[in-house]
């Protein structure tokens, strides 16, 4: 099994509508951040590639067919090079609306950062502060203007990379139309995933 799809789009993105989508559609599995809150063998790997020690993709996308979210998302140009037959789908929305939907979860997450019930919490929420935190917003995530511009330069960056035939940018409320014509499937019988609101967010991680 081999990655057929990658994410590039940042998290809050409705990337998690997008991941049940793209199952839905004969995609799946797809990696999430949430496989590897939900598979602790993950983590390992996870936290190697992030410190930049490992690029085992084969191993870090062990058993899926797609990808969206971070992590992943951090490593679009290594992985469309490695997966030269996959398409690329950047899921986006105005860049207000992804910034006060990041506020009120990724940020409040990231910044309790050891203050997990576990030491497998702690380790994942370590990880995520040094990818998203540090190495993505290097460590301005309360300085709204800059964490903006890093996101509108992120899509930028990703639309002015990827071939144009291998990419589709995925507008936020767009539904199956767009993304079912551009990887070549039917339109299921069934209404477009959505899921994990900012307040789904907040329960699950417990960053109220």
């Amino acid at each position: 099994m081999t990655l057929e799809v990658i994410g590039a789009g940042f998290g809050r993105n409705a990337t998690n509508s997008l991941r049940r989508a793209l199952e839905e559609l004969g995609f799946g599995p797809c990696h999430h951040m949430f496989e590897i809150s939900e598979n602790e063998e993950q983590l390992p790997e996870w936290e190697a590639i992030v410190r930049g020690e490992s690029r085992n993709w084969d191993a870090a996308f062990n058993g899926y067919r797609s990808q969206v979210d971070w992590p992943g998302a951090s490593y679009w140009r290594e992985l469309m090079e490695y997966y030269p037959e996959a398409k690329v789908v950047l899921s986006v929305r105005p860049v207000e609306g992804w910034y006060a939907s990041f506020e009120k979860t990724i940020i409040p997450y990231i910044e309790k950062r050891g203050n997990h019930n576990t030491e497998y919490r702690s380790r994942q929420s370590f990880m995520v502060h040094e990818l998203i935190g540090r190495q993505t917003f290097d460590d301005h995530l309360r300085d709204r203007d800059y964490v903006m511009s890093v996101y509108e330069a992120h899509n930028a960056e990703v639309q002015a990379t990827v071939p144009p035939e291998r990419l589709l940018t995925y507008q936020l409320g767009a539904g199956w139309g767009p993304l079912c014509a551009f990887l070549g499937v039917d339109v299921p019988d069934t209404e477009y995933p959505n899921t994990n609101s900012s307040k789904d967010f907040q329960k699950r991680t417990g960053s109220e």
